[in-house]
């Protein structure tokens, strides 16, 4: 499964990984690693929504001035 890794060794790894950090200290990492996570799919959300709205405000400008410049055209 895991390269000759078998499930026996996983469960002897992570029992000796909670006995050196105990449980509540395992939570804490979990959560902090969890909040992490959150934290930067905001970010990366956060910074697509301010790209579209980039390029929307530049496609209306655009709009806009093209609208303009006919409107120069037939007067």
């Amino acid at each position: 499964m895991f390269s000759g890794i078998s499930i026996w060794q996983l469960l002897i790894i992570l029992a000796i990984v909670v006995l050196l950090f105990g449980t509540k200290k395992l939570r804490n990492i979990g959560n902090d690693l969890g909040g992490a996570v959150k934290g930067f799919k905001d970010s990366v959300k956060d910074g697509e929504d301010e790209q579209n709205s980039k390029r929307l405000a530049d496609d209306d400008s655009e709009t806009h001035t093209s609208k303009q410049e006919k409107h120069k055209d037939q007067v």
